[in-house]
């Protein structure tokens, strides 16, 4: 089980659905721009050393830059490594 420090959020690829009329690029065909949440780091501290709890948590759908996520390989599986402040929203 992966267990992510500080406010760092691992995510799964979500499949895209292809659209009729829509171009997309390349990129976005292997960086999609929504996935979902499998672990959540506890929060961080602001700059007065106040702790902030992580507000997304596991199984939650998000969307994501999908320039400025990093990929990481465990155990066999693809995920997708971001801070919870790099994450667009909840969908």
């Amino acid at each position: 089980m992966i267990q992510p420090l500080s406010n760092f959020v691992f995510l799964e690829y979500e499949k895209q659905e292809e659209q009729d009329g829509i171009l997309i690029s390349e990129v976005s065909n292997f960086k999609p721009a929504t996935a979902k949440v499998v672990a959540v780091g506890p929060g961080k501290m602001d700059r007065f050393g106040n702790f902030i709890a992580s507000t997304i948590k596991t199984g939650d759908r998000v969307a994501v830059d999908p320039f400025i996520v990093r990929e990481v390989k465990i155990e066999g599986v693809d995920y997708l490594v971001v801070r919870e402040d790099e994450i667009f929203a909840k969908l």
